[in-house]
């Protein structure tokens, strides 16, 4: 399971979504998270998908990637679409099914299926943001992108550099824990197996070396980046410039136009 986690992973290419300037990239995740609130209906979700799948095409991002990326999320996924099919009623509508307290209605069907793709787009739109955008750039545009809020005192520099080294080290956690778990089994350790309460306790002897390790690994960083004279974003010049090129405004028109047609589904066929 732990293996399956894609969070914060980089896959290195030279696909047009990876030359893309990282700031359009960011902000287009932002707006393709807006959409797939905005449009609630199927035609919406499915433009949205079909969007979402071409973005891949063009990345030469294995489709397998997103299930690895859906697999640890896909309980959640199953228990609120439960949820959503059990308890959502339908006005002047013939149940589908009935049983005990249970009354299932199309309109219940509607909302757990629309609501499992949207949390489906949701994750994979984000998870193609990283799968294509290195860390250290994704620092850049971030605090490219918070920039205006510096002229308030808030401190954007560091907490783009905080966002990036979280997201950076979740790989390097979740190798850690896989590890930990694996010398605790070899030592007889029941993790898998037994009551809640005892899986549970079970974890205790994972989390203690886990936070250790993490709290470890934060104060190397911290050392390592005093001793490069690290103070913050101030004085701080880049190795690259983020610049706009003309593919990169071509690619924003492409995103403008397909994130126009997935909202404007909402009023366009409202009956759907």
């Amino acid at each position: 399971m732990l293996r399956d986690i894609t969070i914060g992973q980089h896959f290195p290419g030279d696909s047009v979504l990876h030359r893309c300037d990282p700031r359009l990239k960011l902000l287009g995740t932002v707006g393709y998270i807006a959409v797939l609130f905005v449009a609630g209906n199927p035609l919406g979700i499915g433009l949205a998908l079909a969007f979402l799948a071409a973005l891949y095409a063009a990345a030469r991002i294995p489709y397998k990637m997103i299930l690895k990326s859906l697999k640890p999320i896909l309980p959640i996924i199953l228990f609120t679409s439960v949820l959503n099919l059990f308890f959502v009623s339908g006005q002047g509508q013939a149940p589908l099914f009935s049983w005990w307290v249970f009354t299932v209605y199309p309109q219940g069907v509607r909302y757990a299926v629309l609501l499992s793709l949207r949390v489906i787009a949701l994750i994979a739109g984000t998870s193609l943001l990283t799968y294509t955008t290195s860390p250290i750039v994704l620092t850049d545009a971030l605090e490219s992108v918070l920039r205006p809020l510096g002229r308030l005192h808030f401190p954007v520099h560091e907490l783009a550099m905080m966002m990036t080294i979280a997201l950076r080290f979740i790989p390097t956690l979740i190798e850690e824990t896989e590890k930990i778990m694996n010398a605790q089994k070899a030592r007889g350790a029941l993790l898998d197996t037994g009551t809640v309460l005892q899986r549970v306790k079970a974890l205790v002897p994972i989390l203690v070396p886990l936070f250790i390790s993490a709290f470890n690994r934060a104060s190397d960083l911290a050392v390592a980046m005093e001793c490069r004279c690290y103070r913050g974003g101030e004085g701080r010049t880049r190795l690259k410039v983020l610049r706009y090129t003309r593919t990169d405004a071509l690619c924003a028109a492409v995103l403008v136009l397909a994130l126009a047609a997935i909202a404007a589904t909402r009023w366009l066929v409202p009956g759907l």
